[in-house]
């Protein structure tokens, strides 16, 4: 299946963070079934991220996959390096989630190049697996006022896309984060350029 969408024509894959977790990883932990069905399972360091053509869920110039959460993410040819702090996702007011950001280097550890490819890798926080609605999600959760979130479960789900931008490596380098516009417009490099009808 990997790669293929099943989606009716002129429907487009283009989830927010919310809708990542709360729609396809939450239903992922919790063994039930995901539909539309589209996002495949891969080892996240089997592959490196050019190799995900026609093996992860492709929207665009963005690759999805499912893995099992690992400590060590190196491939063949690199790793994936954490960058910036770890982002909350919320979903009607609580943390459903963390994002996490990684850049993928070439080359062994210390000596490795940093390449313009990014990962965001999304993680459930404890209380939230099997949780299908925020009713469910605050019966399930117990936690107790001023502790901290926590993640649960070995499943995340990660969003890969390559940035022909210097700056976005500029940008985690200096611990700061890309806004939702950021991605939007560093996505709109596989769009061809539209040319205006001259009068």
């Amino acid at each position: 299946m990997g790669g293929s969408t099943n989606l009716p024509p002129g429907f487009h894959f283009f989830p927010s963070d919310e809708e990542l977790v709360i729609h396809f990883l939450r239903r992922k932990a919790a063994l039930l079934p995901c539909r539309p069905d589209i996002v495949p399972t891969l080892p996240q360091n089997r592959y490196d991220p050019w190799e995900l053509n026609g093996k992860a869920l492709q929207a665009g110039n963005q690759w999805y996959f499912f893995s099992q959460a690992t400590q060590s993410r190196a491939s063949r040819n690199g790793c994936w390096n954490p960058v910036g702090a770890d982002e909350a996702v919320s979903s009607g007011g609580s943390h459903v989630g963390l994002k996490k950001t990684l850049v993928f280097s070439i080359g062994e550890p210390f000596q490795a190049t940093k390449t313009n490819w990014v990962m965001h890798e999304y993680h459930l926080l404890d209380g939230n697996v099997g949780a299908s609605t925020s009713g469910s999600s605050r019966k399930r959760s117990h936690k107790k006022k001023g502790q901290p979130d926590k993640e649960c479960s070995n499943w995340v789900v990660c969003r890969v896309f390559e940035s022909s931008y210097d700056s976005q490596v500029t940008f985690h380098e200096e611990d700061m984060e890309l806004s939702c516009l950021d991605e939007v417009f560093l996505s709109l490099d596989d769009y061809d350029e539209v040319s205006l009808p001259k009068n």
